[in-house]
């Protein structure tokens, strides 16, 4: 039964008592009808609410629970550390090949010849030590000395020049195959005759 002036009325209630109870009535149901409103206005909202989820969930895609941007951060870092180490890694095989032609240069490598001999080291395999220099460069100079003797200018003269270098009779082996061969003492020599005859 609806709350109205006549029930109240029949109730025995005085007239004034009667305003302010149906005052305080409305005032409850305009309150209601605000919180509809708001309910009404959030369940619309709901949907889109859902679907941000749903593009959260494939922003993370198969990584469980994680925050989608440590996700995104931890990729960077990932991407930031690799090229750091790039940079390191060629800055250090910079220092190295340098180290390496000022050795070759000191045993006496025709200048000529440095390039092509040091393209064969493995920049790996060497150390640098707080100085500059390689690690172990006595015995190097001497293998060195031993390996590339052909190369080696004696006297003010030049090593052996290949302006004329004998013909090639198909024994020799070709770049590729030089580039493939893993001990590097046979690597070396065998560079050693393809610059000899004239790098063909």
């Amino acid at each position: 039964m609806a709350l109205s002036r006549k029930f109240l009325s029949a109730l025995g209630i005085e007239a004034e008592k009667i305003d302010e109870i149906i005052d305080a009535h409305v005032e409850t149901v305009n309150g209601l009808k605000d919180d509809i409103a708001k309910y009404k206005e959030d369940a619309e909202k709901l949907p889109g609410v859902q679907k941000e989820l749903e593009d959260l969930k494939k922003q993370v895609g198969d990584n469980g629970d994680k925050d989608p941007y440590k996700v995104k951060y931890e990729a960077l870092k990932e991407d930031f550390d690799t090229y750091k180490k790039t940079v390191e890694t060629e800055k250090s095989n910079n220092s190295k090949m340098a180290a390496y032609k000022a050795l070759l240069k000191e045993v006496g490598i025709s200048e000529k010849r440095i390039d092509a001999v040091a393209r064969l080291v493995e920049l790996d395999k060497i150390k640098i030590d707080k100085d500059g220099k390689i690690e172990g460069s006595d015995e190097l100079k001497k293998s060195l000395t031993e390996e590339w003797s052909d190369f080696i200018v004696k006297d003010g003269k030049e090593g052996a020049g290949t302006s004329t270098p004998p013909e090639n009779n198909g024994g020799g082996k070709t770049k590729e195959e030089i580039m493939k061969i893993k001990d590097t003492q046979e690597r070396q020599k065998a560079w050693g005759e393809f610059i000899r005859n004239g790098g063909k």
